[in-house]
């Protein structure tokens, strides 16, 4: 079977609107699916993206929101609105619950075609090659019930530790990229890849801990 398959059509909506998206197709790789969706005409809402992706949609969230941070990407000012619902996800898989949730107000959030390009640029061919180079193994003990609730608390940690780093010190960055490459491990039902978002957000927070405090008492120093 080839690697990829064309993308799934938009569903016709009604008349003068723009078209809505129909659900990739499963058996695509997870990049393919994000390629379709970010390139798809029309609006591209948080909501639009759950409704896509349904069951993936927490890890898909967010390897989108915190890859903001973790490139770095130009934000516009939207990076801690970001990690705010990545948190919001967090404790609900922490909670157990199966599907995302989010208000009303965030679900009508959109990703603008600027944000989504950035994302086709600079996203999709790192996710690409570490597709290439991961391989599924033990995948069934992403599967259990308590990896959920495992998965929320360590991510929430991270963007928590992302979330609090000093301003303009890029030390949010090895946070988010943990975040991502363990969302990345749970879509590719990897758990060495999911190790590795694991050490590396570590050692994110090992510097937010240690380098922060001594960016935060040099400033103090100053004032």
């Amino acid at each position: 079977m080839p690697l990829t398959q064309p993308a799934p059509p938009a569903v016709p909506s009604g008349p003068g609107e723009e078209p809505r998206f129909s659900r990739p197709d499963p058996c695509e790789p997870i990049s393919d699916q994000l390629e379709s969706w970010l390139d798809h005409r029309g609006e591209s809402t948080l909501g639009g993206l759950i409704d896509v992706f349904e069951e993936k949609s927490f890890a898909v969230l967010f390897v989108l929101l915190l890859a903001v941070p973790a490139l770095p990407l130009p934000t516009g000012g939207v990076t801690h609105v970001f990690e705010v619902i990545a948190a919001l996800l967090a404790l609900e898989l922490i909670v157990g619950r199966q599907k995302v949730w989010l208000p009303e107000r965030w679900r009508a959030r959109e990703i603008s075609p600027e944000m989504r390009k950035r994302f086709s640029d600079k996203l999709l061919p790192r996710i690409r090659w570490i597709e290439r180079h991961s391989h599924a193994h033990l995948g069934f003990l992403l599967s259990h019930r308590l990896s959920g609730v495992a998965f929320g608390l360590v991510t929430l940690g991270l963007i928590v530790t992302a979330f609090l780093a000093p301003p303009f010190t890029g030390l949010d960055t090895l946070p988010a990229l943990g975040v991502v490459l363990l969302s990345l491990g749970i879509l590719l039902e990897d758990p060495l890849l999911g190790i590795a978002g694991l050490v590396i957000g570590a050692a994110g927070v090992l510097l937010v801990i240690f380098l922060g405090k001594a960016a935060i008492d040099a400033v103090r120093g100053l004032i």
